[in-house]
């Protein structure tokens, strides 16, 4: 069984027992977070929802938080002497399913 969800901005396919990093969220480390934006569901059979699936969630618990590998954002205009290098480290929040309803 799985589900894609979306959160963040993007989608993820996820079944139980998956942990996945996601735009951070909210929520501290133990907490329970449940997400209600399910697109589709597979068990056995393919439920599409229009756009969500009525009535399905999934249930995760969030393992931690953090940031990911830096990023160099450098900007750079010819002849005139302009040039600025910076760093990007985006947020993150870890989760495991834990159950998906349907």
């Amino acid at each position: 069984m799985y589900a894609i969800i979306a959160t963040g901005g993007k989608q993820y396919k996820v079944a139980e027992g998956d942990v996945i990093r996601v735009e951070k969220l909210d929520t501290e480390a133990g907490a329970k977070f449940t997400f209600d934006q399910v697109l589709a569901v597979s068990n056995d059979k393919l439920v599409v929802g229009n756009p969500t699936v009525a009535g399905a969630t999934v249930e995760a618990s969030v393992v931690g938080e953090g940031k990911g590998k830096k990023v160099i954002v450098y900007k750079y205009k010819r002849k005139s002497g302009y040039h600025k290098k910076q760093g990007h480290r985006q947020a993150y929040t870890e989760v495991k399913i834990e159950k998906i309803n349907a």
